[in-house]
């Protein structure tokens, strides 16, 4: 029973940080809206979320610079989804690729999505704690 709980929180868990982190990506993006050579960046949800349940994550190599620095690897922010490069819509001419109706949108979807998720916690909660007092 426990098991069936924590899978359910640890689910949940995992979609608001790859909901937060892809929330981070799309802020940067309105944010650098006006940056020359700025390319907007955006994280595969879905390939995120199977990828991280499926326990495999993706590490980033770090880049050794001197034979006194240690070696290894570091864990990619989006949790095994590395952020991709979006193609523009249009092409601006100072090379910048964030097209802010796109942003916008995504911006106010995974916002909303995000906003679900917390309720299923909140309501997932309420149950146990329900089922507990009686």
């Amino acid at each position: 029973m426990i098991n069936k709980l924590d899978d359910a929180l640890r689910f949940q868990q995992t979609v608001l940080n790859l909901r937060t982190t892809r929330q981070e990506l799309l802020a940067s993006n309105i944010a650098n809206a006006d940056t020359p050579n700025y390319k907007a960046r955006d994280i595969d949800f879905a390939g995120a979320l199977q990828k991280a349940l499926s326990g495999t994550s993706a590490t980033l190599p770090v880049a050794q610079t001197s034979v006194s620095h240690l070696g290894g690897s570091a864990s990619d922010s989006s949790m095994g989804s590395p952020a991709m490069y979006r193609r523009p819509v249009q092409p601006s001419a100072d090379g910048n690729t964030v097209d802010m109706d796109v942003e916008r949108a995504q911006f106010a979807d995974n916002a909303l999505r995000y906003e679900t998720s917390v309720r299923f916690i909140t309501d997932d909660i309420k149950q146990i704690m329900l089922s507990i007092t009686g």
